[in-house]
C-alpha cells in the first residue's frame, strides 16, 4: 500500500517515509554483492522492505533505480548557467553549472562510489550513462545559445563542460572521502584551462 512516498511494509509493520531511497539503497548493494544482471527487481524490492508493485511505482526498471536523478541534475546544472552573471563567458557559465552539480552530487562519496563502479562495469549501464551525459551537453548548449553564445562556440564550451565534468567525477570517487567534489572539478577545470592557454 502506499501514500505519496511512504510506504507500508507488512514486514516492517509501520508506514516508512522514503521508499524511494530505501530502493535505491537496496538496489545498489545487491548490485555491488552479486552483479547488475542477476539481481531482479523482487529481489531489491524484498531488501527494501516493499513490494515490487511500490518498486515500479517509482522506477520504470532496474536500470533507472541508478539514473532516477538524471532529470533533476540536468535541471540544476541549467538554472545554474542561465543564472552566471551576465558578464561571464562561456566557460565561467559552464563553471556555474560544474559547481551546482557538485552541491548536488558531493555529499554521499561512498554511495557515489559504488554507483561509478556498477555502471563502469555493465556495458549496458555504460550507455545509459553515455546517453545522460549527451543529454546534459545539449541541454547546456541550449542554455548558452539562449545566453547569446555563437552556436559553435556553445556547443565546444558544453561538450568541453562535460568532458571536465566525467573525468573530475572520475577522480573524485577514486580518491579520499575527505576531497570535495567542488574542488576536484575546479581542479579539472583550471587544468582544461592551462592546456588551451599552452
Amino acid at each position: 500500500m502506499s501514500h505519496g512516498d511512504i510506504t507500508y511494509s507488512a514486514r516492517m509493520g509501520r508506514w516508512e517515509p522514503g521508499a524511494a531511497g530505501r530502493l535505491r539503497e537496496a538496489a545498489l548493494e545487491l548490485y555491488v554483492a552479486q552483479g547488475y544482471e542477476q539481481t531482479t527487481v523482487a529481489e531489491i524490492a524484498e531488501r527494501a522492505g516493499v513490494t515490487a508493485r511500490t518498486f515500479f511505482r517509482h522506477f520504470a526498471d532496474k536500470r533507472e533505480v541508478l539514473f532516477s536523478g538524471s532529470e533533476l541534475l540536468q535541471e540544476r546544472m541549467v538554472a545554474a548557467v542561465e543564472a552566471a552573471p551576465a558578464d561571464a563567458g562561456p566557460v565561467e557559465a559552464v563553471a556555474a553549472g560544474l559547481a551546482a552539480a557538485a552541491e548536488m552530487l558531493g555529499s554521499n562519496h561512498a554511495y557515489s562510489k559504488r554507483r561509478h563502479a556498477v555502471v563502469t562495469a555493465n556495458p549496458e549501464l555504460r550507455e545509459r550513462e553515455l546517453i545522460k551525459m549527451a543529454r546534459l551537453g545539449e541541454a547546456l548548449t541550449v542554455a548558452l545559445t539562449a545566453r547569446g553564445v555563437a552556436a559553435a562556440d556553445a556547443r565546444l564550451a558544453a561538450e568541453a563542460g562535460i568532458a571536465v565534468f566525467r573525468t573530475g567525477f572520475e577522480r573524485w570517487v577514486a580518491g579520499p572521502r575527505s576531497a570535495e567534489l567542488a574542488t576536484v572539478l575546479s581542479d579539472a577545470m583550471r587544468q582544461l584551462r592551462g592546456l588551451v592557454a599552452d
